[in-house]
C-alpha cells in the first residue's frame, strides 16, 4: 500500500469529527456517503479562514461570485480545454438544484426525463415530486462487463415523449468516464429527437489511469446548443456541505433566458461555498493529485480484498468517481427477506447503500465510497466477509 499521512486517520477520529457519514448509523464503518474522509486542501480551508474574518457571510456579493465564475472558467480551460465565458456560469446550491432549475424551465411541461439505470438516487425522488415520470433505461454490460448507454432504450424512451436526458459522467454510481466516441453517438439521438440534455459533472475531476473526463457540451456546436451543464468543487475537495455548485449555460438561447432571473439560479448558493470552490479550482490542484493517488490504490486493493474475502462479488474497478460498485447477486441466498446492504449493517455493522435505491437496475448490488483510509477500506471488507461466513450453509 503507501506511507501516506491519510493511513493516520482512524475510525475513532473519524466519529469524533461528527460528520453525517460517521454519525448517522451510529456503530457502523461508514461506506454509503459520497464523502471523503481526507479533509479538504489547505487553499480551500484558508479561504474559509479568511471569510470568516471579514464575516463575511451575508448575501453573496456580486464580486464574490464573478471571482468564482471566473475560477471556474480557468478551471474549464485548463483541465479540460473547455473555453466557456465567466459570464456563462452561475453559483448554485448544488447540482440537485441546477437540475430542478433546468428541468422546470427548459422542458416541456409534464414531459418525462430519461434515466439512464442504476443513477444518483435523489434522481430518482425528486424528478416524480415535479410530477414528472422517470423513463429508466437500463445500462447494458457490454464486452468485459463495460456498462454502455442503451442508445436504443434512450431512442424508445425520446418516443415515449420525454424531452430531457441526464447524463451523469463520469457516472454515479457505475464509475464509467465516458469516451469522445460513446458521447457523439448519444448526441446523434439526442438531437434526432430534438431532445435536451442536463449533464452532470460533479465528479468531473476525479478520474484516473488513461482515463480523461470530456465535458458533453464541449464536443461539437450541436452538443453546446441542446446542453446545460451543472459541477461542482463539493466532491472533487470534499465541500458538500459548503452549498456551491456551477450551472455552466453553453446555449446562447438559454443564456439569454437565464441572464435576466439569475438571481433563482443562485439563491440558496452560499457566500462561504462560493469562495471555497474559487480556491479549490484556483489552488486546490496539488491536493486533488494526491488525493487521487491515494484513492487509485484503493481501487485495486478493494479488488485484491474481494478476491480474497468476498470472491463471489463482482467489481469492475471505477474509471472516474471514488464509488465503488459491487454486485452480490453470486452470494450464497443468506440474506432471507433482507436486501444485501441490510444483511451487512446488521451482521457486519457496515453501512452501504442498497443499489436498489439507484433504480430497478441496481437491485442486488451495493454502492461503496473508497473516499478512506486504506486500513479502514480493509476493516470494511474484512467485516463484510466474515458476516459472510457466519452464515454460509
Amino acid at each position: 500500500m503507501s506511507d501516506h499521512r491519510f493511513d493516520d486517520i482512524t475510525v475513532e477520529s473519524l466519529m469524533e469529527t461528527g460528520t453525517m457519514k460517521w454519525t448517522r448509523m451510529p456503530g457502523h464503518l461508514a461506506a454509503f456517503v459520497a464523502e471523503m474522509d481526507f479533509g479538504t486542501a489547505p487553499a480551500v480551508t484558508q479561504a474559509l479562514r479568511d471569510s470568516t474574518d471579514k464575516s463575511l457571510w451575508g448575501y453573496l456579493p456580486p464580486a464574490v461570485a464573478k471571482e468564482m465564475s471566473d475560477a471556474t472558467s480557468e478551471f474549464l480551460a485548463r483541465r479540460y480545454g473547455w473555453e466557456v465565458p465567466s459570464t456563462r456560469i452561475y453559483p448554485t446550491a448544488d447540482v440537485l438544484s441546477a437540475y430542478d432549475f433546468v428541468m422546470e424551465r427548459f422542458t416541456k411541461p409534464g414531459t418525462p426525463v430519461i434515466l439512464p439505470t442504476p443513477a444518483y438516487m435523489p434522481f430518482l425522488t425528486l424528478t416524480p415530486m415535479r410530477g414528472r415520470e422517470i423513463i429508466q433505461v437500463p445500462m447494458i454490460e457490454g464486452d468485459g462487463g463495460l456498462w454502455e448507454m442503451d442508445l436504443e432504450g434512450i431512442t424508445t424512451a425520446f418516443d415515449k415523449g420525454a424531452h430531457l436526458l441526464i447524463l451523469c459522467n463520469p457516472h454515479n454510481p457505475l464509475g464509467r468516464v465516458y469516451s469522445r466516441a460513446e458521447l457523439l453517438a448519444l448526441a446523434d439521438v439526442v438531437e434526432a429527437k430534438s431532445g435536451m440534455v442536463f449533464s452532470d459533472e460533479i465528479h468531473a475531476p476525479i478520474t484516473f489511469g488513461e482515463h480523461s473526463h470530456i465535458p458533453y457540451a464541449s464536443l461539437t456546436e450541436t452538443t453546446a446548443a441542446h446542453t446545460l451543464t451543472a459541477t461542482s468543487a463539493s466532491k472533487s475537495w470534499n465541500i458538500p456541505g459548503l452549498k456551491c455548485a456551477q450551472l455552466i449555460v453553453s446555449n446562447d438561447e438559454h443564456q439569454r433566458s437565464i441572464k435576466d432571473i439569475a438571481f433563482l439560479v443562485s439563491h440558496g448558493a452560499a457566500t462561504p461555498g462560493v469562495a471555497a470552490n474559487t480556491a479549490a479550482y484556483r489552488e486546490g490542484g496539488a491536493w486533488l493529485e494526491d488525493v487521487l493517488g491515494y484513492i487509485d490504490i484503493n481501487r485495486s486493493l478493494l479488488r485484491d480484498l474481494l478476491a480474497q474475502h468476498l470472491p463471489e462479488f463482482t467489481y469492475r474497478e471505477p474509471e472516474g468517481s471514488y464509488i465503488a460498485w459491487l454486485d452480490a447477486r453470486g452470494l450464497p441466498d443468506i440474506a432471507g427477506d433482507r436486501t444485501w446492504a441490510q444483511f451487512f449493517s446488521e451482521e457486519a455493522r457496515v453501512g452501504l447503500t442498497d443499489g436498489a435505491l439507484c433504480g430497478e437496475a441496481g437491485v442486488g448490488h451495493l454502492r461503496l465510497m473508497l473516499s478512506t483510509p486504506h486500513h479502514i477500506l480493509e476493516k470494511i471488507v474484512i467485516a463484510m466477509g466474515d458476516a459472510v461466513d457466519r452464515h454460509r450453509s
